[in-house]
């Protein structure tokens, strides 16, 4: 009899243990839903608050020799370079 209440006693910590897990289980899926919910609200504020960057093509230099100074004028030549 006393093999039977020991089986016994330990399924119920077993039980018991399981049911804690469960518990824990459903408390940390609560926590990744929660935590994956704020992150999404961040990312999209984030998205929403970038300000639109201005178009790099159009203040881009059409040749890629850079801007001459007036003391690198060809002799003889009064106008722009």
């Amino acid at each position: 009899m006393h093999a039977s209440a020991n089986a016994a006693e330990q399924d119920k910590r077993s039980r018991q243990a399981h049911k804690a897990e469960q518990k824990r289980m459903k408390q940390l899926q609560r926590e990744l839903r929660r935590k994956d919910k704020a992150l999404a609200e961040t990312a999209a504020l984030l998205t929403l608050s970038k300000k639109p960057r201005r178009s790099t093509a159009a203040t881009k230099r059409t040749n890629d020799q850079p801007p001459r100074s007036p003391e690198h004028r060809l002799p003889g030549r009064t106008g722009p370079a």
